[in-house]
Order: C-alpha cells, then sequence, then structure tokens
C-alpha cells in the first residue's frame, strides 16, 4: 500500500504523540470549562476538535497514532485565543480553525474509509467545507434570531462580510495546507530513500 501524503499526516512518532495529546487535553479542559459557564457553542466547539483528534488512537487502538500536533494547534487556535488571550477570536481566526478541522474530517476520510483523495482535492474540500460551515451557521444565527430573539445577526451586510471572510480563510489554509502536503510528501520520499539504501 503506497503512503500518500495525506495518509502520513496521521502520525506514528513519540515527540509528535506527546504534543498532540497536550493539546488534545487542553481542548478538553475548555470543553468542560465552556460547559460549565454555559458557554455551549465554544464548549461544542472544543468537542468536535477533541473527538478528531482522538479518532485515530481509537480506531487504531494505541495511543501512538495521532494526527500532527500542527494541524491540532491551528484548528484549537480560537480554543488558546479565548483562554490566554484578550477572549475575543476574530471571525477570520475562527473560519481558519473550521479550515483545519476540515482538514482534519479529510485526513480521517482518507484514512479510516475507502474514500481516497489526492492532496489537491484534499485542498478543495478544504475550501468548500469551510464555506459550507459559514453558510451553515449562519443558518443556525437567523433560526435563534427567528424563534430565540437572540439577536446574533447584526445585519445583512455583516453576514455577507462573514462569508467573505469564511472563503479568505478557506483559501488561506488551502494554500498553507497545500504546502504543508509537500512538504510532507518530500519528508516522506526522503525517509523511504534512506531506508532503502
Amino acid at each position: 500500500m503506497d503512503l500518500t501524503a495525506i495518509d502520513a499526516l496521521i502520525e506514528n512518532e513519540s515527540r509528535n504523540a506527546i504534543a498532540a495529546w497536550l493539546l488534545t487535553g487542553f481542548v478538553v479542559v475548555v470543553a468542560g470549562g465552556s460547559l460549565l459557564v454555559g458557554d455551549l457553542l465554544w464548549a461544542g466547539f472544543a468537542v468536535c476538535v477533541g473527538a478528531l483528534a482522538v479518532l485515530p488512537a481509537l480506531a487504531f487502538r494505541t495511543r501512538r497514532v495521532t494526527l500532527p500536533w500542527e494541524v491540532l494547534a491551528l484548528a484549537s487556535a480560537p480554543l488558546l485565543v479565548r483562554t490566554f488571550g484578550s477572549g475575543e477570536v476574530s471571525e477570520f481566526a475562527t473560519y481558519i480553525s473550521v479550515a483545519a478541522i476540515a482538514l482534519l474530517v479529510a485526513v480521517e476520510l482518507q484514512v479510516f474509509t475507502p474514500v481516497k483523495m489526492t492532496s489537491g482535492f484534499a485542498v478543495v474540500f478544504v475550501v468548500i467545507a469551510t464555506m459550507a460551515t459559514a453558510g451553515a451557521w449562519a443558518v443556525v444565527r437567523w433560526i435563534a434570531d427567528l424563534y430565540l430573539a437572540t439577536g446574533f445577526l447584526e445585519s445583512e451586510e455583516a453576514l455577507m462580510w462573514e462569508f467573505v471572510a469564511s472563503t479568505a480563510a478557506g483559501l488561506v489554509a488551502g494554500v498553507v495546507f497545500e504546502l504543508y502536503f509537500r512538504r510532507r510528501s518530500r519528508a516522506i520520499e526522503r525517509r523511504v530513500e534512506g531506508e532503502a539504501l
């Protein structure tokens, strides 16, 4: 079985596993803390990141198999900012995180299901999933405004700018992930060549 760049994102290295589990532990603590203070939105976000983070270890039944800590750090960036920063997270940073979550989903689809995709398609998937998430989130907020009078939606113009931000974040994340895939592919090729010698 050939090891593609996407498959290689599932790591089996001790250092990566330690960093990934530290980030996962942080995400779990944030999820619990958010639940305690009644911040269900961020609790749900943290639970999604945490669930995706532990899936490889559960699937392979070993705690050494984890996603790359860099991608987990990107996905949990808004949680880090909310915990250690000013508490405010920009829409752009949130959508970058959503793009990282979309990448986690793409990697796990590639590795754990019959679905196989090239790194280029995975990048397109990340961009479209980020835009779709922004749209779904807008619908959820609209329904909450309509039935619960929450006031989540400020104006139609603000909503359109959110869509622009989510598209830009998806494109930026797509380019970053494509560069990441290329770097990982070169590292894997060098490792395979070194083992062949």
